[in-house]
């Protein structure tokens, strides 16, 4: 019999939130990090190792019944040669190893989900970029995020400019998207299909600042619509984050898939009904569901802020100040400027980040 229930390939906060879940679920669970200090090994069981590696795959493979990951990076050639070190079944890792090697090239993702006729940005090769005309969007074909591997080639002069940057053939070009609203929707792709609420995701500098509730229904219909079939498109089962775009028009479109808990379904924590996390482990387990829906929540990522200090100072003065709020922390070793170190929730309609404002005040000591 296996050691652990679930094992999770990867440290950082995703899988630190996923073990706490297990725990709560009472499933026994462990992770897979080079540090033997991140997030997750701080609340769990570890294996200190690489998620690239498939020795170090195997190794999680070898005392679990079941695997999962928190991030989309991990080659899908890594999986199936870890899988066959270890004599293990690969329907026993969710999401699938063919969805995550659909999703995991840029390119093939949106080709998967245009085959299937659901919205989403026309893309090719980034060499055949004149195709689409300018401006047009140029993305790393694998491992971009947070804005990070995305350029904006506004005219010919500008891509011509970019080519002499980038490895063209690691690249791609896609359509620009004039958009009102950027959404976000967490498919849960079961022996039922469940769906969390659309939300709304303000970004900043490219990295995701608020997530609030999506108030019109027949968006949320439409949203919610456009994610399954897009999860679908790329025979998905376990959780995704769907990332889409609200045209001017209405029309939702696909912008990319995350097939794992995702920044915007963070404040499933404190609604009140099913969080992302438990979604996630119970759908690796294969036993979840539906989705059961909470009360009105906005969530606040906190950033890595430059001269920051104790947390625990930010926290004293958020209790004091903001006793609605909860505050969930990563664990990181280090405040990076812009780093993901944490997030609020607040279960309340008002958009006020006050509470925010008052926690990085006191972390920084002003």
């Amino acid at each position: 019999m296996a050691q652990y229930q679930v094992g999770i390939l990867g440290g950082g906060q995703l899988a630190r939130m996923s073990m706490i879940a297990a725990h709560q679920l009472g499933v026994k669970a462990v992770s897979l990090d080079p540090d033997p200090a991140s997030p997750a090994a701080q609340v769990g069981p570890f294996i200190v190792g690489s998620i690239t590696l498939p020795e170090d795959i195997a190794k999680v493979m070898s005392c679990c019944e079941f695997v999962t990951f928190e991030n989309e990076f991990i080659p899908a050639s890594a999986l199936r040669e870890a899988c066959a070190l270890a004599s293990f079944d690969p329907a026993n890792v969710t999401p699938r190893i063919e969805t995550l090697e659909v999703i995991q090239d840029k390119l093939t993702q949106r080709r998967a989900l245009l085959a299937h006729s659901v919205p989403s940005p026309r893309a090719v090769p980034a060499a055949d970029a004149r195709e689409l005309g300018f401006p047009c969007v140029l993305k790393a074909r694998f491992g971009g995020y947070d804005g990070k591997g995305t350029r904006y080639a506004k005219s010919e002069a500008e891509y011509l400019s970019i080519l002499g940057e980038i490895d063209v053939q690691q690249w791609l070009a896609e359509e620009f998207v004039s958009f009102n609203r950027e959404l976000a929707v967490m498919v849960c792709a079961g022996p039922t299909t469940s769906c969390f609420p659309a939300m709304v995701t303000e970004q900043k500098n490219h990295v995701c600042d608020l997530v609030y509730g999506v108030d019109e229904e027949d968006t949320q219909e439409r949203a919610t619509k456009v994610a399954i079939a897009a999860v679908e498109a790329v025979k998905g089962q376990g959780l995704f984050g769907v990332e889409l775009f609200e045209h001017p028009d209405g029309r939702i479109s696909v912008n990319e898939i995350a097939p794992r808990p995702h920044n915007s379904g963070h404040y499933s924590l404190d609604w009140g009904g099913t969080s992302q996390f438990e979604a996630h482990i119970l759908l690796t387990l294969g036993i979840f569901g539906a989705v059961q829906k909470g009360k009105s929540t906005w969530m606040a990522n906190l950033l890595g802020q430059e001269g920051a200090q104790d947390y625990a100072k930010a926290l004293a003065a958020l209790t004091e100040k903001h006793p609605e709020a909860r505050m969930h922390w990563y664990g990181k070793a280090e405040a990076k400027p812009g780093r993901k170190m944490g997030h609020l929730n607040i279960c309340d309609d008002s958009m006020d980040t006050a509470a925010r404002d008052a926690f990085y005040k006191a972390w920084v000591n002003l």
